[in-house]
């Protein structure tokens, strides 16, 4: 019987798988690094874009802490403004306030008063002067006390002083300057 030897046939075809496999692995391989590497170059781009739109944030950032410190030299220079306005305001209407408190003070002085010295520290005014007698004094404290522009007449003192034949009475007296308007400013 003969003998047939199948061996070499069986040889290739192992051979062959063998190849294919190798072939097929090698591919396998190809296709995972370019599936990494795909991957890798998908996520850089993605990296990127969000780097750029960080940067583009930061510098919209930048821009408006700009323009914030504007605004705020803006607001501060308005205010100032303003303040400079209600000043002059103040100052405007104040300006008649002195007129009619020497009015009142020339209205106010009873006979036998004289006026030595006037000052004025905000709305505090200071009255020195000489009396023939203490009840002048008295007299001008209650008219000042009716006026319409004076208030809160305070006496600091009063000194009787012998000058020749005569008696006099120094005084400094304290009043407050008041205006028209601030009795409207009450009511409201």
């Amino acid at each position: 019987m003969p003998r047939i030897n199948l061996l070499p046939w069986r040889e290739e075809d192992r051979k062959r798988r063998q190849r294919e496999f190798g072939i097929a692995t090698a591919g396998a391989v190809v296709v995972a690094v370019g599936a990494v590497l795909l991957t890798m170059f998908a996520y850089s781009q993605m990296i990127d874009d969000q780097k750029s739109r960080n940067q583009r944030l930061t510098d919209e950032i930048v821009e408006l802490e700009k323009s914030i410190k504007e605004i705020d030299g803006l607001e501060r220079q308005k205010e100032r403004l303003l303040a400079r306005m209600e000043i002059i305001e103040q100052l405007q209407k104040s300006r008649p306030e002195v007129v009619h408190l020497f009015d009142e003070v020339a209205r106010q002085l009873p006979e036998g008063v004289y006026l030595t010295g006037l000052k004025q520290t905000g709305a505090r005014v200071e009255i020195r002067g000489i009396a023939q007698s203490s009840t002048r004094v008295s007299a001008l404290m209650r008219q000042v006390d009716a006026s319409e522009w004076m208030s809160d007449p305070e006496v600091e003192r009063v000194e009787t002083t012998q000058s020749g034949a005569s008696r006099q009475a120094e005084f400094v007296v304290y009043v407050k300057q008041t205006s028209a308007g601030d009795d409207t400013e009450e009511l409201q």
